[in-house]
């Protein structure tokens, strides 16, 4: 996958080129999962321009989700098209000086600390439809959702 063209990099805090990758939420993925037309309409504009990836903390916030063994199985299938970042050290140190920071003053909570953390450390932008979760937080290169471009 090429990298974006023509795509505004204002919200990009290293000011490096766009990379070629996004990660995007778990929200965005279970409204998609469910049909959602706004989120299947998002992710299909993505992956016209990105490759889509997705943190371990959010595969593992959709398997707890599952009900039974066919959604599970289902689940399976559903990201086996995207790319998965799993949680390191860099990672790990970087979601905990989010939660010291964010915490309190905003109410961050784990999951969202290591989604923002895998983003960061990676220096993918992020799409979230909860932008409340993240737009505090400092460098976080967030898109918006619905409409990223």
């Amino acid at each position: 996958m090429t990298a974006l063209d023509g795509f505004a990099t204002s919200g990009n805090p290293s000011g490096a080129d766009c990379p070629d990758m996004v990660i995007v939420d778990t929200d965005i993925l279970i409204d998609a999962g469910r049909n959602i037309n706004e989120a299947l309409t998002c992710l299909n504009h993505l992956e016209r321009k990105f490759s889509i990836t997705i943190s371990s903390i959010t595969h593992m916030e959709l398997i707890a989700g599952c009900g039974n063994k066919k959604e599970l199985n289902s689940l399976g299938i559903f990201l086996e098209h995207f790319q998965i970042i799993q949680v390191n050290e860099e990672i790990s140190d970087t979601a905990t000086e989010l939660l010291k920071k964010y915490r309190l003053s905003h109410g961050l909570l784990i999951p969202d600390a290591f989604i923002a953390a895998t983003s960061l450390t990676a220096g993918f932008p992020l799409i979230s439809k909860n932008q409340r979760d993240y737009k505090f937080i400092k460098n976080l290169y967030l898109l918006t959702y619905p409409n990223p471009f």
